[in-house]
């Protein structure tokens, strides 16, 4: 392939537009501000109305693994009924805002782990990051290889320098302005994206080498679903409909809405935009299964197997006009790092507040100052980055990444959301053992993405394939699930009725049951961010959220 000068203008004419965008919306938290505070950089000071919240949402979620993965499962990979993850994530975004939203906004959290930390003390917060950090390392590790294969297309350029490029353009803005930069980018991302995607819908659909995707040909891009693989079918179901909830990227945008009313909107407004962006990928992976590439300057009789990350860029630039294609591929490539952004925000913003903050009050007796946190989450940011290039280039399918990022999320994250909202007896060592235990059954399922061997097992184990069709997910978000909720009563049971002394409790779950203690829990080890400078009214804040949660 030589060097597609039209697509290579566009990408520089967006991208250009994309930087300008994010410099001007970072005028609020300038880089060499010296009065930096965190809610400016984290959440735009609660400031996100609708319009803007509305685009943000839906970009986060509508990037490169969305686009670029859902055309390749429709064309290459199972077909349309095996593409589940649009409507998963976007029922995701509906239970989301039904049942924890307003629960995470009306008590002024900064972050997701804000709670966990709260209720659950400095331990459990640090180890629960760790999935976190996960999922979005694989999350912008497929959005970076989807936007260096629409690079790899348009340039010809290897497919790590093209990540290599693609991340620093994201992260460049984002160290810049934060919150204020994403979410203003992403408006303009979201335009472009719509645009480019639908204006390419006709032209390939009608391009001669082509098939109509409905004249007897539906089976070569709608798929089949058999029994043998049903269990499989709903445990990556809900996987991506509950693993899609317990994500940084859609809480900082819940969190920074300027009321609960609007971030509960926003969660709805998201999950339309999501169903709505992903069909014109769903009509170009069904063209691509429908296309007859030997027809083309492709050169070959069908998508090579290497190929397959590559196949919405292909679609454009080979069965699109060029001007078409200028506008397409630019605008997606544009748009695909509005996800990237958002993802490399989330893990720095909870590494700052809820790893950084944690270890310095321990060391110095009190909290970091706003500019110290901010300077820690740029530096996340570069550390971020770098690791999601890395997963980049060594996966092959974006679709893979795309799961994988919500898998350990699933499994480990999700009990433990539902828990410390709902469960008023949870406590550190039920949250520790549910850790614990659901992360060991899932890797002992093994994950032929990360190149781990299952240890065990599980019934309908197809040994030539080497997949898991038992929903061996779900089963260990279930064991996740009963041994937090198990273990905190045993342990409340244990202290309250005087079974084990109050000595043994070192987790300090239970101190305040002492004769002598203050009136609450110590395991409530912050005040809402809402409730800064009001000492006064801290702990009946604390045992109200207590009572509530």
């Amino acid at each position: 392939m030589g060097v597609h000068v039209p697509g290579l203008i566009s990408i520089i004419v967006f991208y250009l537009l994309i930087l300008a965008i994010g410099l001007w919306a970072a005028r609020k938290t300038g880089f060499k501000n010296k009065n930096l505070k965190i809610d400016d950089v984290m959440l735009a000071n609660r400031s996100i109305g609708v319009f803007v919240g509305c685009f943000t949402m839906t970009a986060t979620w509508v990037g490169g693994g969305y686009i670029n993965g859902t055309t390749e499962v429709v064309a290459a990979n199972g077909g349309l009924v095996w593409c589940q993850a649009p409507l998963g994530y976007a029922l995701s975004l509906v239970f989301g805002g039904i049942f924890f939203v307003d629960k995470m906004r009306s008590s002024g959290f900064t972050t997701m782990l804000d709670p966990f930390h709260w209720k659950f003390g400095d331990l459990m917060n640090c180890l629960l990051y760790i999935p976190a950090l996960t999922g979005d390392v694989f999350w912008s590790a497929a959005i970076l290889a989807a936007l260096g294969a629409t690079l790899r297309v348009i340039m010809d350029l290897n497919l790590e320098t093209a990540i290599l490029i693609s991340a620093a353009i994201a992260c460049s803005y984002t160290l810049l302005g934060g919150l204020y930069s994403v979410a203003y980018t992403d408006v303009i991302q979201l335009i472009c994206m719509f645009i480019g995607l639908w204006l390419c819908v006709p032209f390939s659909m009608t391009h001669d080498a082509v098939i109509s995707i409905t004249r007897n040909n539906s089976e070569l891009w709608l798929g089949e679903l058999t029994s043998d693989y049903a269990a499989n079918y709903i445990d990556y179901g809900l996987l991506l409909i509950f693993g899609g909830i317990p994500w940084q990227v859609y809480w900082q945008r819940a969190l920074s809405a300027k009321s609960v009313g609007v971030a509960q909107g926003l969660s709805f407004l998201g999950a339309l935009g999501c169903l709505i962006m992903a069909t014109p990928a769903i009509l170009m992976g069904a063209v691509a299964a429908s296309t007859d590439w030997n027809a083309t300057s492709y050169g070959y009789e069908a998508i090579r197997p290497e190929d397959t990350t590559l196949i919405l860029p292909l679609v454009m630039r080979y069965l699109c006009p060029e001007v078409v294609t200028f506008i397409g591929l630019g605008a997606v490539s544009a748009a695909v790092m509005s996800s990237t952004d958002s993802s490399v925000l989330s893990s720095s913003s909870m590494f700052s507040r809820n790893v950084f903050g944690v270890i310095y009050t321990r060391i110095f007796k009190k909290k970091p100052s706003d500019v110290s946190q901010v300077w820690v989450m740029r530096g996340a940011q570069l550390a971020i980055t770098g690791l999601a290039c890395f997963m980049a280039i060594q996966v092959d399918s974006i679709y893979d990444l795309w799961l994988l990022c919500s898998d350990f999320v699933y499994v480990i994250l999700f009990p433990q959301l539902v828990c410390v909202m709902y469960l008023k007896k949870s406590n550190s060592y039920g949250s520790f053992v549910s850790f614990a235990l659901g992360l060991l059954f899932r890797l002992l399922g093994g994950d032929n993405a990360l190149g781990i061997s299952p240890v065990i097992k599980y019934p309908w184990y197809d040994e030539q394939e080497e997949v898991q069709l038992f929903p061996f997910r779900t089963l260990s978000m279930i064991i996740a699930m009963f041994s937090l909720i198990s273990v905190s009563y045993l342990t409340d049971y244990l202290f309250t009725n005087g079974v084990l002394p109050l000595e043994c409790d070192f987790y300090g779950c239970f101190q305040h049951l002492r004769k002598d203690a203050p009136n609450q829990s110590n395991y409530v080890v912050s005040a809402s961010p809402m409730e800064k400078d009001k000492n006064s009214s801290v702990i009946k804040r604390n045992t109200q959220e207590q009572t509530k949660l």
